[in-house]
């Protein structure tokens, strides 16, 4: 399926929040460190729930740590300064969503590193900053979904 990937995240029921969201739709979590909390966090357990062991998650101790293990695989970073909607480009499995800690984004050496066609945004009124991580996880990773005609869902 698809792989996302949670740079530096800061916010434990939101990481809670994708990895149940990962459990329903067949993703892989990655974790970026440092963490801005710990994975034994009551909030985390909270609203992950029970569905730890129905998701896959890496963790790693840096950035480079990261793009050594998906080496080969598209990158895909999702970011306010996006160049195009998040339904524009073709997915396939085994791309690799990166997004970014919930308070400031994707660093810019990390955006500048990817191609403009690869950095993504979701499309919102111009009033609006950002999404909630968990809620643009969600929206994405089932765009992509979608795209593969939700192999594997009942």
């Amino acid at each position: 399926m698809f792989e996302i990937a949670l740079y530096e995240p800061e916010i434990a029921p939101n990481t809670g929040n994708i990895i149940r969201l990962c459990a329903n739709n067949g993703c892989r979590l990655h974790l970026i460190e440092p963490l801005g909390f710990d994975l034994e966090e009551k909030k985390l357990r909270r609203a992950g729930l029970d569905y730890g062991d129905l998701t896959r998650v890496s963790r790693y101790p840096d950035y480079d740590a990261f793009l050594q293990a998906m080496a080969g695989r598209r990158l895909f970073a999702l970011t306010t300064k996006g160049s195009r909607p998040h339904t524009e480009p073709s997915y396939q499995p085994g791309d690799v969503l990166l997004f970014g800690p919930e308070t400031r984004g994707l660093p810019q050496p990390v955006r500048d590193a990817i191609p403009e066609s690869q950095r993504i945004r979701v499309p919102m009124l111009g009033s609006s900053r950002s999404l909630n991580l968990s809620n643009t996880v969600a929206i994405v990773s089932y765009e992509a979904w979608r795209q593969q005609g939700f192999a594997g869902a009942v």
